[in-house]
């Protein structure tokens, strides 16, 4: 079968407070976008995994591989698996291309297993591997709690003209930024975060602009251009830029236009 595994966007990031077992407690809308990696994955002879991109690991270190081993520990689905994955997600950016990659894999062998595990008990088990990957299995627009593996759908949200922007070169590490971050100690309610105008508030940008100042020129240009919004998502490195422009240039910076998807009830991602 092939699937895409779509990019997120946190349109709205409050870190709350320091948990007792070291994460952080968050309050985010989550909206997945239409840029996204594409998996084929078929029942084989043996299991292989490949990419286009050679610098994705194809180890353990892959979030592909670890959803193929949380499912067979849970289901003692065994049966070999050929897959491959075609990566259009920027890493380290903050999109949750692997969290969605892990989602989509899940996903995946529960229809080619016949099991028929519920999507409740699938969210569940990415949450015991990433905070981001409970979200995939959300309608696309969702309220996030917890350590982010909370997760409430909503009704989608309204298009709009939507860039994505990202330095090239490598990322900032996700446990570093929360380190240098201060919570906010205001909770936020669901319905306040669906008011665009405060879509943009990222607690993670200050230590994230403390370890690279460069990102805050890069927030600065992008504003400076005439976008209307423009933010941090999740840890970064990588921007959502909202406004009607003509495609942006700047040195050093790679952009992709984009919407915002959903997901019906009953199957995956489509675009």
């Amino acid at each position: 079968m092939k699937l895409i595994s779509p990019a997120k966007l946190n349109l709205f990031f409050r870190v709350l407070k320091k948990r007792e077992d070291g994460f952080h407690e968050i309050a985010s809308l989550m909206q997945a976008i239409a840029l996204y990696d594409t998996l084929e994955i078929a029942l084989a002879s043996e299991d292989s995994l490949t990419c286009n991109h050679p610098d994705i690991p194809l180890d353990e270190r892959n979030f592909i591989i670890k959803a193929r081993t949380l499912f067979r520990e849970k289901t003692g689905f065994d049966h070999p698996l050929s897959i491959h994955v075609d990566k259009n997600i920027p890493a380290e950016g903050g999109f949750g291309g692997g969290s969605g990659n892990l989602a989509t894999t899940l996903y995946a062998m529960n229809q080619l297993s016949k099991l028929s595990i519920d999507e409740e008990t699938l969210r569940t088990w990415a949450g015991d591997l990433s905070s981001d990957a409970p979200f995939f299995f959300s309608s696309g627009t969702a309220f996030a709690t917890g350590r982010g593996e909370k997760v409430a759908s909503l009704p989608p949200l309204p298009s709009c003209a939507l860039y994505l922007a990202k330095p090239k070169g490598k990322g900032l590490s996700t446990p570093l930024v929360y380190q240098h971050c201060t919570p906010n100690v205001h909770p936020t309610a669901p319905k306040i975060l669906l008011r665009k105008n405060l879509w943009g508030m990222n607690d993670l940008e200050f230590p994230a602009f403390a370890l690279r100042p460069d990102l805050k020129e890069v927030k600065k240009t992008l504003l400076d251009l005439g976008f209307q919004t423009v933010a941090m998502t999740g840890s970064g490195t990588g921007f959502f830029c909202i406004g009607d422009m003509e495609p942006p240039l700047m040195q050093g910076i790679q952009f992709w236009k984009t919407t915002f998807l959903s997901r019906e009830e009953g199957q995956w991602y489509v675009v």
